[in-house]
């Protein structure tokens, strides 16, 4: 068990309709000689298409949670959670996501 402050992986996935692009940082790391678990912070950019009458952003950037899977040395599996934060119509609430990526 190590701790890693970035690891070189790249993920591209989808969260809450939407997707995202996040690079791992901070995480604790596990690792055996055929795959690697990673529990930590995600750095991301949230993609999502604002379908209410005030626009937001469609390029949000955003700190996730969560866990990435290193197996065959570069492909990656994560799942990610987001926070959704309140607004004057809905609760705040933590989403999951899914993503594939690539360990330079």
């Amino acid at each position: 068990m190590s701790v890693q402050a970035f690891d070189g992986i790249i993920v591209g996935g989808y969260a809450d309709n939407g997707a995202y692009i996040n690079c791992t940082g901070p995480a604790v790391k596990y690792t055996t000689q055929k795959w690697n678990l990673m529990l930590g912070f995600l750095p991301s950019v949230k993609i999502k298409e604002d379908t209410s009458v005030v626009k937001n952003a469609a390029f949000t950037p955003t700190l996730g949670l969560g866990a990435t899977l290193t197996i065959f040395r570069h492909l990656a599996l994560q799942v990610p959670t987001f926070y959704i934060p309140k607004t004057n119509v809905d609760n705040g609430r933590w989403t999951l996501g899914i993503g594939l990526g690539y360990k330079i």
